[in-house]
């Protein structure tokens, strides 16, 4: 009996023991909450993110940011699909059809930069300091003549979809040119063929300055235009369980802390800001902006 009692004893402190070590882990990930945010990729690419979740993480501890890098296209379609909580993309005109459907509430725009005609520095089409529809037609003449290429990143991102916008302001249509080359992939992939091939692409000014000390054989030629203008904003998806903390995390792209954050992003290393941030009055010229965009059809 005595050594049935010890034994009994020696399994309920083993027990006691395990359930201890244990439990602890378990409590702790009971405690972290996970806010899955569908981005393009430029915001990704660039770092900026993970400084602004750094800082939203400060004062949210149990919340871990995992950002799904991806062209805007397939980050609305991941929000619609319910595989995340918000969205951040630069791509109006989408951005509009699916707020009408109803998968993300009205916008917060946080941040905005420019899209820049890139190509190489003997730039064979002559479009230097043109319009950017000035550009894109010079552009298509000379692939024409064989002596240019163009790369697009054919992935319905934001940058695509601003891309097709431009040819179709001037009634021009590369699709199925031997000369059009499509990625499909992310911006920093598309310069990185670009700067293969010698070939000219449209850009966001960010990714571009990113990664310019790769681009050996690329230059900015267009970077002046109201069409170039780059709008990034922030959405809740509608149907996330987290949607507390999803208008939590917007919210916070827009205060102050994180927008002089933006603001400062880039400025030593660049000698200029990869995104600027949404202050005064330029809050009111880029929804303005933003409406124009969004009724463009690409």
């Amino acid at each position: 009996m005595k050594r049935y009692k010890l034994l009994m004893l020696i399994i309920f402190i083993a027990a006691l023991i395990i359930i201890s070590t244990c439990s602890c882990p378990l409590i702790l990930r009971e405690n972290i909450t996970v806010l899955r945010v569908s981005t393009t990729t430029s915001l990704y690419a660039t770092g900026l993110l993970d400084m602004l979740a750094d800082k939203f993480k400060e004062k949210h501890p149990n919340v871990v940011i995992q950002f799904i890098a991806v062209g805007s296209g397939e980050a609305l379609k991941k929000a619609a699909m319910g595989d995340v909580d918000a969205v951040l993309v630069h791509a109006p005109s989408l951005e509009r059809k699916y707020i009408s459907e109803g998968t993300i509430g009205e916008g917060t725009i946080f941040a905005y930069n420019y899209f820049v005609i890139v190509g190489p520095k003997e730039d064979p089409a002559g479009v230097k300091c043109l319009s950017p529809e000035e550009a894109m037609v010079k552009i298509f003449n000379a692939c024409e003549k064989g002596v240019a290429k163009f790369i697009s990143r054919g992935d319905r991102s934001g940058t695509h979809v601003r891309e097709l916008m431009l040819w179709n302001m001037v009634g021009l249509n590369p699709k199925g040119k031997t000369w059009y080359i499509e990625t499909g992939g992310g911006m920093s992939e598309t310069l990185m063929v670009a700067n293969e091939y010698r070939a000219y692409t449209l850009s966001d000014i960010g990714t571009f300055l990113k990664f310019k000390n790769k681009l050996n054989e690329l230059t900015v030629l267009v970077d002046r235009g109201d069409i170039l203008i780059n709008i990034y904003s922030g959405y809740v998806v509608l149907s996330s369980k987290n949607i507390g903390l999803a208008k939590e995390f917007i919210e916070f792209l827009v205060s102050s802390e994180a927008q002089e954050a933006i603001g400062n992003y880039g400025l030593e290393e660049y000698g200029q800001p990869l995104f600027y941030p949404i202050v005064g009055s330029s809050s009111t010229m880029l929804k303005n902006m933003w409406n124009i965009l969004s009724s463009e059809s690409s």
